[in-house]
């Protein structure tokens, strides 16, 4: 629009000089246009809130994830009262038989979530866009190189992997008397997100290196005698930056589920680490007798998921100059 400065008395004098907006702000005006962006992401802030503020929470609400309630349970094992032990002190009710409270360990079981699934996320598509700029811009056998690793990494089961890779990681650090800390678990699961989790980024990142390769801008700056470094980071990358906030987007929720399918099957977390898929696996037990004790669970997983995916996709219209949204 153009541009216009504004007398004394209130009237505005044009200056013949056209103010643009820069991709990223004509995006942000899209993103806050869509109102599933705006629900999706008011409910992702309060996830988000919810698992950074989970140490306060716990003393607010004076319940540790781990503290046991047995006077509450009857003689079989089963919390006294409705809807699994539901109450004014106990939000979301008791877990049958530990009878720990089932709100507090959502709450932690968040901020696990929310840890492995970010840091795996920013790992993988660190790597991702790394090798693929790379493979990219050099070509040649480096190209063939990375392509061929995309190409193995893709065709390994992923969860055969992980069921081998675990316990066998788990034996050589630690004996079978050994207490593995909770802290390894974590980092296994990390480590095997991000060593499979960089391919998409990846090939996302090498076909947008290739097609602004030969650009002017780039010519530019490679006449003017900069390293690769510099173009990679300075020139290219920050040119990439739209597919890779929205591989971004999507490979958090992907961790999120992928995380709790492991923890269900008992791969990678252990019983001390709050986690949504062992929740719903012990709940299976209980789902005639108790069902609330899978539905917190199982709905805060479901929740979460969805949220992240409508505000991905909402992220991709507006980062899309073609979008009409």
């Amino acid at each position: 629009m153009d541009g216009a400065v504004r007398t004394g008395a209130g009237d505005r004098i044009p200056t013949g000089r056209t103010v643009g907006r820069s991709p990223g702000r004509l995006a942000w005006m899209r993103l806050r246009r869509d109102r599933t962006a705006l629900v999706s992401g008011a409910v992702l802030g309060l996830f988000v809130l919810v698992a950074l503020a989970a140490p306060l929470i716990e003393a607010a609400y004076g319940i540790g994830p781990h503290d046991q309630f047995q006077s509450r349970l009857d003689g079989f094992g089963m919390p006294l009262g409705h809807a699994g032990g539901v109450s004014g002190e106990h939000f979301f009710g008791l877990e049958p038989r530990l009878g720990r409270d089932i709100f507090i360990r959502l709450v932690y079981g968040l901020r696990t979530s929310f840890f492995v699934a970010c840091t795996a996320a920013v790992l993988s598509t660190v790597i991702g866009a790394v090798l693929g700029g790379l493979a990219g811009y050099l070509g040649g056998w480096l190209d063939a190189v990375v392509s061929w690793l995309t190409d193995l990494t893709l065709a390994m089961p992923f969860l055969i992997v992980a069921l081998a890779l675990t316990p066998t990681l788990t034996a050589r650090f630690y004996g079978q008397r050994d207490e593995v800390p909770p802290v390894f678990g974590v980092g296994v699961l990390i480590a095997i997100f991000a060593v499979f989790g960089w391919t998409s980024t990846a090939r996302l990142v090498r076909g947008q290196v290739v097609a602004l390769r030969e650009r002017e801008f780039v010519a530019a700056a490679r006449a003017s005698g900069a390293g690769l470094g510099h173009l990679l980071v300075r020139q290219l990358l920050p040119n990439t930056w739209a597919p890779i906030l929205v591989s971004f987007s999507f490979a958090v929720p992907q961790f999120v589920t992928g995380e709790a399918a492991l923890s269900f099957i008992g791969v990678g977390l252990t019983e001390q680490t709050p986690s949504f898929g062992r929740m719903i696996y012990q709940s299976l037990d209980y789902l005639q007798t108790d069902p609330a004790f899978v539905l917190f669970p199982g709905g805060t997983l479901v929740a979460l998921v969805f949220a992240f995916n409508l505000f991905g996709d909402a992220l991709r219209d507006a980062l899309d100059p073609r979008s009409a949204r």
